[in-house]
């Protein structure tokens, strides 16, 4: 199994940049495909970008495609996400989940603000 914490979170003003940072403890990470969502207040949870359990491939989802970058070391047990020109509709609570057949970890999340 393995535990995860995101961090990187903040306020920006529209059209900044941030970094979203998921670090995981525990073996085997390499084998696991991860997925940020995110979470507005009283909304679902919403599919944002997922990477591959090697990193060889990447999704996103309409809203962010352009603007957001999943990336992975899986020497580090480390996964980002790159995120810029950000929208105000962009605020949320930003959380990873590390996956298998066998296994689903989800982080604590981050908050992420977007606001003038």
């Amino acid at each position: 199994q393995v535990h995860l914490v995101e961090s990187g979170g903040g306020t920006v003003q529209p059209g900044g940049s941030l970094r979203l940072s998921c670090a995981a403890s525990g073996f085997g990470f390499s084998d696991y495909t991860v997925t940020w969502y995110r979470q507005r207040p009283g909304e679902e949870r919403e599919l944002v970008a997922q990477i591959s359990a090697v990193g060889r491939s990447t999704l996103y989802s309409d809203p962010v495609r352009g603007r957001f970058t999943v990336s992975r070391d899986n020497t580090k047990n480390m996964v980002w996400l790159q995120m810029v020109n950000l929208k105000p509709e962009d605020t949320a609570v930003y959380l990873c989940q590390a996956r298998t057949d066998l296994d689903n970890a989800w982080g604590q999340g981050t908050q992420v603000t977007v606001s003038s």
